[in-house]
């Protein structure tokens, strides 16, 4: 429960419990004068269900009218007190109190409102008024509210539950709940839409970046054997010319005859001037 409707409950106890005492209609009166006059008494509903009170209904007219200036205070507004003629004269602390009750019920909708139309619906002879009026519900934790002098609006915020539920008023607010559930369960099923939506076009994007990427690594591997290929080619034309190479050079040797029937070895034409030259070297 919402600490200032908790505290307004504790502040209307005492007057339910003084209720059962209060048999008489003049007790009841009192009882009813005192329980709108006092501080933190935002509430009423409880004190007007029990019997004592409500007995006022078939009581005489000067002391019925008691019970609706109640059942103003717990669902009413200034505008209600003022359109009957036949209710009681209000002290300056209940119409302080009647005028706070009535902003916050013309603070549920709309959040923001002028200074001109709170000033005619509170009936208040000036804005220096009006702000006091608002400054003290803010104060009390009533409602939230920020004060726009230049604009000549009061923005709200939040609203503190204090209001009691007029009578018949249960069907109407069943109905727009129900709107409000269909409404959400529509956006609901929207959200649920776009969802499945993105998920599936992720998906998509996903199997093409798949597909991408195989074909990529298949280009790689293609690549790579490409590559294998060539370097098996080149390796096997260097082991050629590496070969013919060395037979050309005359590292081969070949068998000649010296003239005395004994067949030498000697190689080709670099071996042969080495030899030739050690033996020269060799005589000398």
């Amino acid at each position: 429960m919402d600490p200032i409707q908790q505290k307004a409950l504790n502040a209307l106890e005492p007057y339910i419990l003084l209720s059962k005492s209060a048999t008489s209609p003049r007790a009841a009166v009192d009882l009813i004068t005192q329980a709108i006059s006092a501080p933190n008494t935002y509430v009423f509903a409880e004190l007007l269900q029990t019997p004592n009170i409500q007995a006022l209904r078939s009581a005489a007219p000067e002391n019925a009218r008691y019970l609706t200036l109640l059942e103003i205070f717990a669902w009413g507004s200034w505008s209600d007190y003022q359109e009957n003629s036949n209710l009681p004269p209000l002290t300056d602390a209940q119409s302080q109190k009647l005028r706070q009750l009535t902003l916050l019920t013309l603070a549920t909708s709309p959040s923001t409102l002028s200074y001109n139309y709170l000033l005619g619906a509170l009936s208040l002879p000036s804005i220096r008024a009006l702000e006091d009026l608002i400054i003290s519900n803010i104060y009390a934790g009533l409602l939230s509210a920020k004060l726009d002098t230049l604009a000549k609006r009061m923005d709200v915020s939040s609203v503190a539950p204090l209001r009691d539920l007029r009578p018949g008023s249960v069907p109407q607010i069943v109905a727009v709940l129900e709107d409000w559930d269909s409404r959400c369960v529509g956006v609901l099923a929207e959200i649920e839409g776009k969802v499945m939506e993105v998920r599936r076009k992720a998906q998509e994007v996903r199997r093409r970046e798949m597909e991408n990427e195989k074909a990529v690594e298949k280009a790689m591997e293609a690549e790579s054997e490409k590559g294998k290929g060539k370097s098996a080619g080149k390796r096997g034309a260097r082991e050629v010319v590496d070969r013919d190479g060395v037979g050309g050079e005359g590292g081969d040797e070949m068998e000649v005859d010296d003239g005395g029937g004994r067949g030498t070895k000697r190689g080709s034409k670099r071996g042969g001037k080495i030899s030739g030259i050690a033996k020269k070297w060799t005589s000398q």
